[in-house]
């Protein structure tokens, strides 16, 4: 077979070298400016710029006066929630006050409400390469549960871009529990049972919508500039876990490691209640109840040592460590009905609850700050650290590893309702 035209001949093996040259030429050109669009999407202002606009062919007589200009968007860019209303650029990062396994903390200031924020930036291929993905969505969708209690940290915006998540927290700048145990070594019992009825009303909180906290300490216990209790860090939380769920994944920190947990057998939301008996003891001891540096005989001892408890103690705090700290679970406080069991034990006797959960209690101490930019309560060791400049904005090689990163989080971003954006 032969085609004629022109004073040509092709046959039917050169035409089709034609076309599949054509066609490769083709898509290479396609992904090309696939991958300038991407760019774009990831970069709003750049769509201002005249050229570009005239480029993407943007018709502004076609755009709502209320909606911002935006970049044309590929459908393959799994970034659809660009549309966000929330961005980098719309806050000024002030000081670096937390590091972690998957990004940073930082003290941040909403550009056009003026008021501060935690910001969690954490990198998208890190999170990958560990296989995190489902934790950290865990965390999203528990941090969203949170805006109905006092003392657990709130989501005020999440979004993301082609490589970060960001978490937009409350700001907490009273320090970390551990940070004042640090500095006072042991809490008066009357301040020890305060912060313990604060976090028995969160974590019971949390328990009634199916979800197990798994890593209270000191660490991701936070005073408020009011001096009430804040949790934060939801990474290893576990929801849709009924009263009577069990579940096995190994989690958690050594200290405070509940003894089911370490013999890898299935446990339920009591482990939550070893942790709050083992926080109570260290702010009533000074350290963990079974801590030593030998991270073998510390397990060893959880698992087989009775806890050794001081006369320093009432003998109603003395019986609600005993309880807690039970090794059998099914006997453990707060076994039979949960956090109910624990308001009615007489070392709460003093507390009355509903003034609680008003804030209404006085707190027993009460951080010194003078505003949201005083960080003398943050780790000098965070607070020294560099802010990093590529958090105001999206601009990044889009790479394929970054590609496949963009599309690992579809439906991360939240915007609450207008009525509740930024005051």
């Amino acid at each position: 077979m032969a085609v004629t035209g022109a004073g040509c001949d092709l046959t039917y093996s050169k035409m089709r070298g034609i076309v599949s040259f054509f066609t490769a030429f083709i898509k290479d050109r396609k992904m090309g400016l696939n991958d300038i669009i991407q760019k774009l999407g990831s970069n709003p202002h750049i769509c201002q710029h005249s050229d570009v606009r005239v480029f993407l062919k943007i018709d502004e007589s076609q755009k709502k006066e209320t909606e911002e200009p935006r970049c044309l968007v590929s459908p393959r860019n799994s970034m659809a929630e660009e549309t966000q209303r929330v961005k980098p650029s719309d806050f000024d990062y002030l000081k670096v006050i937390g590091k972690g396994s998957f990004g940073k903390v930082l003290l941040a200031r909403h550009k056009e409400s003026e008021q501060y924020y935690a910001v969690k930036v954490l990198q998208k291929k890190i999170i990958l390469k560990k296989k995190e993905q489902k934790h950290i969505m865990s965390e999203r969708s528990v941090l969203l549960q949170n805006l109905h209690h006092p003392f657990l940290v709130g989501l005020h915006f999440s979004f993301q871009t082609t490589d970060k998540l960001y978490f937009v927290l409350d700001y907490v700048n009273g320090g970390e529990l551990f940070y004042h145990l640090q500095r006072e070594r042991v809490f008066l019992e009357p301040r020890a049972r305060f912060y313990a009825a604060e976090m028995a009303s969160a974590l019971g909180y949390l328990h009634s919508l199916h979800i197990i906290y798994r890593d209270l300490k000191p660490e991701n216990i936070l005073l408020d500039s009011q001096g009430h209790i804040v949790l934060t860090d939801f990474g290893l939380c576990k929801e849709g876990l009924a009263p009577n769920g069990t579940t096995s994944t190994f989690c958690g920190t050594p200290e405070y490691l509940a003894p089911e947990v370490l013999q890898k057998q299935a446990y339920d939301r009591t482990v939550d209640w070893w942790c709050l008996g083992s926080v109570l003891y260290e702010m009533l001891y000074g350290l963990p109840p079974f801590y030593s540096r030998n991270t073998a005989e510390m397990y060893n001892s959880i698992l087989h040592k009775p806890v050794e408890l001081k006369p320093n103690v009432s003998n109603a705090g003395r019986a609600l460590l005993e309880g807690l700290l039970q090794k059998d679970r099914t006997l453990r406080a707060g076994a039979r009905n949960d956090f109910m069991e624990l308001k009615s034990h007489p070392f709460f006797s003093p507390i009355n609850w509903d003034d609680l959960m008003a804030k209404k209690i006085t707190p027993p101490f009460i951080p010194s700050v003078s505003g949201p930019t005083d960080l003398r309560h943050f780790d000098p060791e965070f607070t020294h650290l560099p802010v990093p400049g590529s958090l105001g904005n999206s601009d990044c090689l889009v790479t394929s590893s970054l590609r496949e990163a963009a599309s690992a989080f579809p439906g991360f971003s939240y915007t609450p309702h207008a009525d509740h954006a930024f005051p």
